[in-house]
């Protein structure tokens, strides 16, 4: 895809690939800052966050500062060549500010509020809190903003990680303004919600409460906007901080990290409010897929910005603390995933964090500075990735190589996540997303991240896993991709409902029917533990089924692709295509992974995309580019050795293992990252069609 420019977006200010993690000087003796900034020096380290948590440090009492502990780190850091990425530090208010008003603290939907003592302690809605914070980031920018050392501002912390939603009286009033402003009055709310269904009519305002605990199930209506008001709340919070250090230091890029694809905030709206896109990535190193959802999350961080390049601000060199069971990375472990972030379009590697804690509930959770100090693994792994990074700095600014993207939608996701009133609480739109992403991943593709209304130029094939909530607009943008040639496949339940979510006139799939050419008659859910098959209807193959199936009316013009081979729907259609300059392809259930791989290379080649043979799990072939040069990383996340051939002519060999013989041998959890004139295709199927193992070739 070809990067856009955004002229109004500011660039993070340094020159190299950042490298470092989160540091919390407070929580150790002064004496120890040196030896710290020097060792983070000896380790590679060019940028810290600090200080995330230290409001109470910062404001021991309403309106008093001490900056001079801080002033002294960031000296410090700044003597060592470190630069910061300066926290707000109004991720948690401060105990004197939740006992002098405890109207601040969260309530949940159970009407029971929420006590300090962990972090987050506050409601999005707050007028208080969001004063304080205010005042903090204005006092931090006056004194910081022309700093040396300052290269990015972080604002606050992970919102909605602890609190991403509130049911409180403030909460209540600042729902219903929102909703006001939506809709204007009463009549436009009451014909939106169609309370005319169990006898909801609303004639006051104050008569709206949000979605608390009922006798029943809850108009889902109102639970969407819910939802869409929710991450709305904490967008207005994140931009009162934003405009304060626009006014005041208007050079200086602002950020707030994310956390991978997260069901709670739409990032689309708050990646526009933002210079870089930041993200919090934990793949679980005990799963032996998690590279591929990781890859779908680090998909979403590079598009939200349209193939701008983002930063890991957050990882584990070793074991998480949060888990049930906290597995440990291993060897090679936490290179192979970091530079997987890297080959995924981030400008650096970041870690939570620099020194491991001796107290409070991350004690156990890793630092690159383990409790062992140098000795520690983490130190001596994270000092060579430190060493290795500064060989790649010319990936910075690149962007990376792909002609496939998968539509990312929050109102489907939270209306198909309604807790009830569903014809089956088993179709789960994350999980269907990251279905049709590891199909696509098994076939060797880097899959960009869409909105459903676009734009889509620069893809050949855009997937729509569920489009749930569909609208005019968005089934306009994806006719005219496939009018203009493009290759378009959708999933199940998709078009149900519009944004007020009132089921489409003559049913699914509503804007989509035409496009699609079917019409869905009934749903078909299958009962727990129940699967089905689908028989395509060339007789070449059967694929299997599970959770849900569709009773379809197919338009003259469309062509039936697989019919059910089982069940009340034996002989019906199930898959269909149809072309209008391009082809749209309509998938009325949901296929388990190999019948998906086999779905999906069916599309891609029918868009005239390479694919690899057979499915391809756990090596990966990503290519970044500056449109002269490809810097290409091919990487083993598994525990087994491989062999790869055919590597693009003229490569220079930057990191990891070279060829011998022509021949790539990457043990496990090994890493090679090789540079080449910029090819017509991304070279990733090609060098994936040659794997081998010991037991002879895979693809």
């Amino acid at each position: 895809m070809t990067a856009q420019p955004h002229s109004d977006v500011r660039p993070v200010r340094l020159d190299a690939l950042a490298y470092g993690g989160d540091y919390n000087p407070d929580q150790w003796p002064e004496e120890t800052w040196s030896e710290d900034a020097r060792l983070m020096r000896e380790a590679g380290v060019n940028l810290v966050s600090l200080p995330v948590f230290s409001w109470p440090r910062l404001e021991p009492r309403p309106g008093e500062y001490d900056f001079g502990w801080l002033d002294r780190v960031i000296e410090v850091l700044w003597s060592e060549g470190i630069r910061v990425d300066l926290a707000t530090a109004t991720a948690t208010p401060p105990a004197w500010l939740v006992r002098e008003h405890p109207e601040v603290l969260p309530v949940n939907r159970d009407g029971i509020r929420l006590e300090f003592g962990s972090r987050q302690a506050y409601c999005p809605s707050s007028p208080v809190f969001r004063a304080h914070a205010v005042r903090l980031t204005e006092a931090m920018a006056r004194r910081y903003g022309d700093h040396e050392a300052l290269s990015l501002w972080h604002v606050s912390n992970e919102y909605g990680d602890h609190v991403a939603r509130c049911w409180c009286p403030v909460s209540a009033d600042h729902f219903r303004r929102w909703l006001a402003r939506r809709y204007g009055d009463l009549d436009g709310l009451n014909d939106a919600w169609g309370t005319s269904c169990w006898g909801q009519h609303y004639t006051d305002w104050t008569h709206i409460e949000p979605p608390r605990t009922a006798t029943g199930p809850v108009n889902p209506a109102q639970q969407l906007d819910f939802e869409r008001f929710s991450s709305d709340a904490l967008l207005e919070l994140f931009r009162a901080e934003v405009d304060v250090l626009r006014e005041i230091t208007p050079d200086v890029p602002v950020t707030t990290n994310f956390m991978s694809l997260f069901r709670e905030l739409d990032y689309w709206d708050f990646a526009e409010a933002e210079d870089l896109v930041t993200d919090d990535a934990y793949p679980d190193p005990a799963d032996p897929a998690a590279h591929v959802g990781a890859a779908l999350n680090y998909g979403l961080m590079r598009s939200l910005k349209r193939g701008r390049p983002w930063l890991l601000l957050e990882q584990a060199p070793s074991a998480v603390s949060w888990r049930d069971v906290n597995v440990p990375k291993a060897p090679g472990q936490m290179r192979a995933m970091s530079l997987h972030a890297v080959a995924h379009g981030s400008d650096g590697v970041m870690f939570f964090q620099w020194r491991q804690a001796r107290f409070g509930p991350e004690k156990y959770h890793s630092a690159m500075l383990g409790h062992r100090g140098t000795a520690s693994r983490s130190y001596r792994e994270t000092a060579d990735l430190g060493r290795e990074l500064a060989t790649l700095a010319h990936v910075r600014g690149s962007r990376v190589r792909s002609r496939v993207a998968l539509v990312v939608d929050w109102d489907a996701w939270w209306g198909l996540s309604a807790p009830d009133s569903m014809p089956s609480l088993r179709l789960d739109w994350a999980a269907q997303a990251r279905a049709w992403h590891a199909a696509l991943f098994a076939l060797g593709q880097a899959v960009d991240v869409v909105r459903a209304a676009g734009p889509f130029d620069g893809y050949d094939v855009v997937v729509v896993p569920n489009l749930y909530a569909t609208t005019a607009e968005q089934g306009a943008a994806l006719a005219g991709h496939v009018r203009g040639g493009g290759t378009l496949a959708v999933g199940p339940f998709s078009g149900v409902v519009d944004h007020t979510e009132k089921v489409h006139p003559g049913g699914a799939p509503g804007p989509l029917r035409d496009l699609l050419g079917v019409e869905v008659d009934e749903w078909w859910p299958l009962a727990d533990g129940h699967h089905g098959t689908l028989a395509v209807t060339d007789g070449s193959r059967t694929w299997r089924t599970h959770t849900w199936g569709e009773w379809l009316e197919v338009a003259d013009g469309a062509q039936v692709v697989a019919t059910y081979g089982s069940g009340d729907l034996a002989g019906r259609p199930a898959v269909v295509r149809r072309s209008d300059g391009g082809t749209a392809w309509y998938v009325g259930a949901v296929l388990d992974h190999a019948a998906l791989v086999e779905l999906m290379r069916d599309v891609l080649v029918g868009a005239g995309l390479p694919t690899t043979p057979t499915a391809v799990d756990d090596v990966e072939v990503v290519t970044r580019t500056d449109g002269t040069t490809d810097t290409t990383f091919v990487l083993n996340h598994g525990r087994r050795t491989v062999r790869l051939g055919d590597l693009p002519a003229g490569a220079d060999f930057l990191a990891g293992p070279a060829p011998e013989n022509g021949l790539l041998t990457l043990g496990p959890f090994d890493v090679t990252v090789l540079t080449h004139p910029t090819t017509d295709q991304p070279p990733a199927v090609r060098i994936l069609t040659t794997l081998t193992d010991e037991k002879g070739p895979l693809a």
